[in-house]
């Protein structure tokens, strides 16, 4: 459900993750799941962010020039936020979010406050944010002059207190197990590393794992707002970040001032994970057809076939390839997969990968390999990689209850499979230490409108693959008085980095007076990519 996968999310997991069957739960690591908070739980928690928010206000941020190897220019600068561990207990261990700004541009009376941003995840740092200032972005300019652009590695992230599950340079080693079994053999090696996974993220991060959710990331982040010195908090949010802003507009409703959320996560208790991975299945495969018809429709640039199925026979040649002999000794089909899904995900990807899969049809193995391949001499690259997979497995198995019963995620996979065979099994290895989670899992909050929560601003592609259409439309019946912005005919993730007018004119007036259309508004595509 990541915005942005690491160069092999989804593979990632052929080297260390995979679900256990109820012969092999009884080896995970420790800890019975339970259920959500108690009402008492929930007080004390209310208590301690109220009480860390204080603290914070007071403290405010110390900004200093960035670190050098931060790669944060000036004049962004970039500071500490110390939160609690556990809100529950607001006085014992504390940990250090980082975070990052950079002022607004425009005049004294211009300024409107901060934009604090999450591009998702779980996993995604937001600390490169404010450099859609520095760069000149022309599409946040207008933004740009009202706010200070304001990033940071939530929980676990990054510079946050990082987490992580496995040896970075094991975790991105090439080729890993092809995700679509052929055996029960297969299946039960891929269950086996899912269980030693969870185990090794318990091994290697115990003591974050029980905090490692959605609401304590969205105490954190009124926290943030706090040190920040806004009484009210602007929020943009991209694919998990809108689920992140779905939580803080239900925990803390009168703290919002004005909400964007782009590309959203179906917030239903129902959908929250499981189904929701398996929603995000079938809609790739959809995104997955979309790309191979365009690609058909520039043959005479690609040569990859005029019609979508003699696309797919070049994709499962080229897999079956990968399969018997590993491209370059390393590219196998979970490589393949984590390479080509960029096409799917965003719009901005169909150029480039229908270029390295023309070249490689054409005789040019390397290009492959270069796009495909785990690069092990980049090891920080590498242990962003890991972490970001450690977070997004952390928080999605402690936001919710998971199936621990084999058998109920082997029949829902090997059903969806069958006619959408793109990503589902991959998806499904990649989450499947859920099921041996070892720390207590949740249940999700009841997304809805509060009494104080002001209109939220809802953008969303019609056939976006990570977080299918209906989340939007969820989201929007939860939060009355919402605006629901679809971009018809499209399904690039990330709707307000694109260039379409009609959708970033009322993202600007929004954010900039308040205004939102008297209704839900469609939207023409944005431009269709070219060769």
């Amino acid at each position: 459900m990541r915005d942005t996968r690491p160069k092999s999310r989804a593979l990632a997991l052929g080297s260390a993750g995979t679900i256990v069957a109820a012969t092999l739960i009884a080896g995970a690591v420790t800890a019975p799941t339970a259920g959500a908070a108690t009402g008492h739980q929930q007080d004390r928690e209310a208590r301690g962010v109220a009480i860390a928010a204080a603290r914070a206000a007071k403290t405010g941020v110390d900004w200093q020039d960035c670190p050098a190897d931060w790669g944060l220019e000036k004049p962004i600068q970039c500071g500490w936020v110390t939160v609690p561990l556990d809100y529950a207990k607001p006085y014992g261990k504390q940990i250090k979010l980082a975070v990052d700004r950079v002022g607004h541009t425009g005049t004294k009376t211009e300024r409107q406050g901060a934009l604090v941003y999450n591009p998702g995840g779980p996993g995604g740092s937001g600390l490169r944010f404010p450099r859609r200032v520095t760069t000149k972005n022309p599409l946040w300019a207008n933004v740009a002059k009202a706010y200070d652009f304001v990033g940071f590695d939530p929980r676990g992230v990054g510079k946050s207190a990082p987490i992580s599950c496995v040896d970075p340079q094991e975790f991105v080693k090439a080729p890993k197990m092809d995700p679509v079994p052929d055996s029960e053999a297969d299946k039960l090696a891929q269950r086996k590393l899912a269980r030693e996974y969870a185990e090794g993220c318990y091994e290697r991060s115990g003591a974050m794992l029980p905090h490692m959710t959605t609401p304590n990331t969205a105490r954190d982040l009124d926290v943030i707002r706090a040190a920040l010195g806004e009484k009210k908090l602007n929020f943009l949010g991209v694919s998990y970040g809108t689920y992140l802003g779905a939580v803080y507009g239900t925990l803390f409703p009168g703290h919002v001032r004005r909400m964007v959320v782009d590309s959203v996560v179906n917030p239903s208790q129902e959908k929250i994970w499981y189904q929701a991975n398996l929603d995000q299945d079938v809609a790739f495969e959809t995104r997955w057809k979309d790309w191979q018809d365009w690609v058909a429709k520039n043959d005479a640039t690609y040569h990859l076939g005029d019609t979508r199925a003699e696309v797919q026979a070049k994709w499962l040649e080229l897999r079956a390839t990968a399969k018997k002999n590993p491209i370059g000794g390393v590219v196998g089909p979970a490589e393949l997969i984590s390479f080509f899904q960029s096409a799917p995900y965003y719009d901005s990807s169909w150029a480039p990968v229908a270029t390295v899969f023309s070249k490689y049809v054409a005789g040019d193995t390397q290009a492959l390999v270069d796009a495909a391949a785990p690069d092990l001499s980049d090891t920080a690259g590498n242990a962003a990689s890991e972490n970001g997979n450690a977070v997004y497995t952390a928080v999605e198995c402690a936001d919710a209850k998971w199936p621990t019963n084999w058998q109920r995620w082997d029949r829902d996979n090997t059903r969806l499979h069958q006619d959408h065979p793109f990503m589902t099994w991959a998806n499904a290895w990649m989450n499947l230490p859920c099921a041996t989670w070892p720390v207590k899992q949740q249940t999700p909050l009841n997304v809805k409108t509060r009494k104080g929560l002001p209109p939220v601003l809802i953008v969303q592609a019609e056939r976006d693959a990570a977080t299918p259409y209906e989340g939007a439309v969820e989201l929007h019946q939860r939060f009355k008085g919402s605006r629901l912005i679809t971009e018809k005919d499209a399904g690039s993730h990330g709707v307000t980095s694109l260039t379409n007018p009609c959708v970033n004119t009322r993202v600007d007036t929004y954010l900039l007076t308040g205004k939102l259309d008297g209704a839900d508004v469609t939207c023409a595509p944005h431009a269709t990519p070219k060769p």
